[in-house]
């Protein structure tokens, strides 16, 4: 589970709901779109607030930036028992129809949107289970981005440890409710003794239950199962010709930092790693994580 610093938006963003043909998300924005817009999809068990010490060197670089929780995720809405709406083209066109409104600056209760041109292409970011999605989003419709940024996010299906983690939490969902898988986690791994991606926490636990409790467990069970099944589809994706930046931490347990080493190079891709930083560089070195992003944008242009 992801460690974002705070929860509470920083000055300069705005938080809103954002309203597409395909229903409402909650999303954070900041900056204006003068080099660009980038559009920010976190992962499994986190939350647009994992990017939250992004907006503010990214604004001062010149680009929007817009973070989502996707369907099911925290403060977006989506079924609790129906999984469904969660299959992965489902939500690769969740991410198509937010940057349809994005372009036309469509919102709910944001009197003063901005407007931007029809079809926007934009820099798409996925962190660990939302690089898959964003994978699948570029593969349905490459013509609708300048750029695929995989933050910790690898060729194909999770390590066989976090596989484990995964089935118990899916085994968990099946027979007890949010709140008490919640407990549950918290009874055998303490925040304090917590690592890596699927079961750290915050200092602020009250932050991080609410976080918990607003997921679908639908979602999540369907997302882990993707996570746990997902096909190698590199090859797939150099064929597109995108550019593409594979960022990830010096150590990472869901997908070994070789194996990410491995990908970049099938794919001809950007390659940043932070030193310092784990599975989650958006939260443990947010500066330079914001600065490698940065900078692959404007080698893009």
């Amino acid at each position: 589970m992801s460690r974002p610093a705070t929860f509470v938006p920083p000055p300069g963003t705005r938080a809103y709901r954002l309203a597409t043909a395909r229903g409402e998300f909650a999303v954070i924005e900041a900056g204006s779109p003068e080099k660009g817009t980038a559009l920010l999809l976190p992962g499994f068990t986190g939350s647009k607030e994992d990017f939250i010490s992004l907006h503010e060197p990214l604004a001062a670089a010149g680009y929007r930036t817009v973070a989502v929780d996707g369907r099911g995720q925290y403060e977006s809405p989506g079924p609790t028992d129906d999984e469904t709406p969660y299959a992965q083209a489902e939500l690769a066109q969740d991410v198509l129809a937010q940057i349809d409104a994005l372009s036309d600056g469509l919102s709910d209760g944001l009197a003063n949107a901005p407007t931007h041109r029809p079809q926007e292409r934009v820099h798409l970011v996925g962190h660990s289970f939302g690089g898959q999605v964003a994978r699948a989003a570029v593969l349905l419709d490459p013509s609708r981005f300048r750029s695929l940024t995989l933050m910790s996010s690898g060729p194909a299906e999770i390590s066989p440890s976090q596989q484990q983690r995964v089935k118990l939490l899916r085994d968990a969902l099946a027979v007890m409710d949010m709140g008490q898988v919640w407990e549950a986690i918290q009874a055998l791994e303490p925040p304090e003794d917590a690592e890596g991606d699927l079961d750290a926490g915050l200092d602020d636990q009250d932050d991080l239950k609410r976080r918990w409790l607003g997921n679908s467990p639908a979602q999540l069970i369907a997302a882990g199962r993707q996570l746990c099944e997902e096909p190698d589809r590199v090859a797939e994706l150099a064929a597109v010709g995108l550019p593409v930046h594979v960022l990830s931490g010096e150590r990472d347990d869901t997908w070994p930092v070789p194996l990410l080493d491995d990908m970049a190079v099938r794919l001809n891709a950007y390659r940043t790693v932070v030193g310092g930083a784990e599975h989650s560089p958006n939260s443990d070195r947010p500066r330079e994580t914001a600065e490698a992003l940065g900078l692959f944008w404007d080698r893009v242009g």
